[in-house]
């Protein structure tokens, strides 16, 4: 099973997780199932950028995003090249190191 390391974040995780994984889930969904609670205002449609990750680790061993995800990421605050939609990644037999940025475009948390 691969491990998904997510760095510290002040708010959701401030002590940083280690999480096991199934290949094929995405990263979504294995933050939500161990209570870091990732926003996601458009509920893993792929319309929004509210669960923007970067994959410090890991990267490029995820397949490919497409082109919606793609159009949806330039929207993201804080876009870097290893950025990606944690509602579109989905898991590999790799370990990954993710990072959740501190902000996102929306400014309110909507309590997912």
């Amino acid at each position: 099973m691969p491990q998904l390391v997510f760095l510290p974040h002040a708010e959701l995780c401030p002590d940083g997780a280690v999480l096991e994984a199934n290949v094929g889930e995405t990263i979504l969904d294995v933050a939500l199932r161990n209570g870091i609670n990732i926003e996601h205002a458009c509920e893993k449609s792929c319309a929004c950028t509210t669960c923007h990750c970067i994959v410090r680790e890991g990267f490029n061993d995820l397949e490919p995003s497409d082109e919606l995800e793609d159009d949806m990421l330039d929207k993201a605050w804080g876009l870097e090249p290893e950025s990606r939609l944690s509602c579109q990644a989905k898991v590999v037999d790799t370990d990954m190191v993710i990072e959740i940025p501190k902000y996102t475009v929306n400014m309110v948390s909507e309590g997912n």
